[in-house]
């Protein structure tokens, strides 16, 4: 497997992005390498790109230098996408991705679509934060890396809880460790931590939950309306699908919201041996076995009656 080193050989420009409505582990992976390359690369203009994330990620440095607004810029010598399982996922990014010179899709789903020149994805590895630090030279790592590593490892494994948490996980997360970093703080920050609006969304979203399927199955659902009546966005619905689908009795949970657009955001989350990756490919999504989520077309209500169709005939 190639170093990053083996990646900058002759790049001169760098353009790092992950998927669109970036997590923790998006923004840690792309964060972790845009300061990688910062540090130990200062001859390559290295250019981040992400729909702008949420602001507890506020604490990680570089944040401030992540780009929201994609403006023209000319073709990059090499392009790197993290934590995206397909070519549309990158969004806005896709005009650098089609004039890039060479392109490199590193992730972790067992979707990935394989849509650049080169492709390393693991789909049994925890995260791209944990992907995208086997491509780098530990020695060159310093505590601002991995700080971000460690923040998106943190979140993709719910805090070393879910199943893709491997002996490697831990190994890898032992030695981001060794730089001293926060580990108290990064895991209050990045994934316990919520915001009084927050806080009720989320009792808001669990009390109006409905079971289906003799209580196999939970789902919810959050109107426009609704996120503007309690002052909040789609990046404070974090967490609510992971919460539902600790209910008592429950092998998978749905969750469903409208966006801005129109569309309707399906996230999906179970326990063995329930497969939600197939049920998100059913709609034109993806992601995890366990983990998984799509765009859906038409009314929630719609939406609901569709998901759940597909979900009785896996059950």
């Amino acid at each position: 497997m190639p170093k990053m080193k083996d990646f900058l050989e002759n790049v001169n420009s760098l353009c790092i992005t992950g998927h669109v409505r970036p997590d923790g582990d998006c923004v840690g992976s792309c964060l972790g390498l845009f300061l990688y390359v910062k540090k130990n690369y200062p001859g390559v203009d290295v250019q981040l790109y992400l729909e702008e994330p949420s602001e507890k990620l506020a604490f990680l440095k570089g944040f401030e230098q992540i780009n929201s607004f994609y403006p023209d810029h000319e073709a990059f010598d090499l392009m790197i996408c993290l934590d995206s399982a397909s070519r549309e996922r990158i969004g806005k990014a896709e005009k650098y991705f089609k004039n890039a010179k060479h392109t490199v899709n590193i992730d972790h789903h067992v979707s990935n679509t394989m849509f650049a020149d080169e492709n390393y994805v693991d789909g049994q590895s925890s995260s791209a934060s944990e992907e995208i630090y086997k491509f780098m030279d530990a020695a060159l790592i310093n505590r601002d890396v991995a700080i971000a590593l460690y923040t998106g490892i943190i979140y993709d494994t719910g805090v070393f809880k879910y199943p893709s948490t491997s002996p490697l996980t831990m190994q890898i997360a032992g030695e981001l460790m060794k730089h001293d970093i926060p580990t108290d703080r990064i895991i209050d920050e990045s994934f316990y931590a919520k915001t009084y609006e927050e806080n009720k969304i989320f009792g808001y979203a669990v009390l109006n939950s409905h079971l289906a399927f003799d209580g196999r199955v939970i789902y919810s659902t959050i109107t426009q309306k609704e996120l503007k009546e309690f002052g909040v966005s789609s990046k404070e619905l974090e967490g609510i699908v992971s919460q539902l689908r600790l209910t008592k009795g429950v092998i998978a949970s749905a969750f469903l919201y409208e966006t801005t657009a129109g569309d309707i955001k399906l996230s999906l989350r179970s326990i063995a041996p329930f497969d939600v990756n197939m049920i998100a490919q059913q709609f034109g999504g993806g992601g995890h076995v366990r983990a998984a989520g799509a765009t859906l077309k038409g009314t929630l209500e719609e939406s609901v009656t569709q998901v759940l169709a597909a979900m009785e005939k896996n059950l």
